[in-house]
């Protein structure tokens, strides 16, 4: 069975939102009932990378967000990747830190309405009104999403340098 191309973007709005939805309660029982575990806390992780990496690439496919802004977000999210791979080899787990959390929200928050339009966009409902949030609500977050995640990035990098890419003397 296949789906109309015009119910793609909803079909894709509901799937990142569930998905999103079901990270977080994972994450939340995970730590209500104390299941944490290393393993969760390096796959986690990665697992999000790969959600809001799918997510953006599709919106830049769909001309929802400028491929640069995309190619910062992703980079990201795989250099924190490198990062806590370089620290598990070297023994330390590095946990995420509340303004990589905020960076989550605002990167999800994004990308919903991103899809949201464009789910309107493909049924032509409202074009104008589509358009008009395009430039008064999707641009402005993309670029605000943009910059809490170089933000994070830094931070993260700065806080953990000493810890995971100094030499040992």
């Amino acid at each position: 069975m296949e789906i109309d191309a015009r119910w793609s973007g909803f079909a894709a709005f509901f799937v990142f939102a569930a998905a999103s939805l079901t990270d977080w309660l994972d994450g939340y029982l995970a730590r209500r009932y104390h299941l944490i575990t290393e393993l969760g806390k390096l796959l986690d992780p990665l697992a999000d990378k790969v959600l809001i990496s799918a997510a953006y690439i599709g919106l830049v496919d769909h001309q929802m967000a400028p491929a640069w802004i995309v190619v910062f977000i992703i980079a990201r999210e795989f250099l924190i990747t490198g990062l806590r791979t370089l620290a598990a080899a070297k023994g330390v787990i590095l946990a995420a830190e509340r303004i990589g959390k905020h960076k989550t929200i605002s990167q999800i928050v994004t990308v919903l309405i991103g899809l949201a339009l464009l789910s309107f966009q493909q049924m032509n409902w409202y074009p104008d009104l589509v358009h008009k949030l395009q430039d008064c609500l999707l641009k402005p977050m993309l670029y605000l999403t943009l910059a809490i995640t170089i933000f994070s990035g830094v931070a993260y990098f700065i806080k953990n340098y000493n810890l995971v890419l100094a030499e040992k003397k």
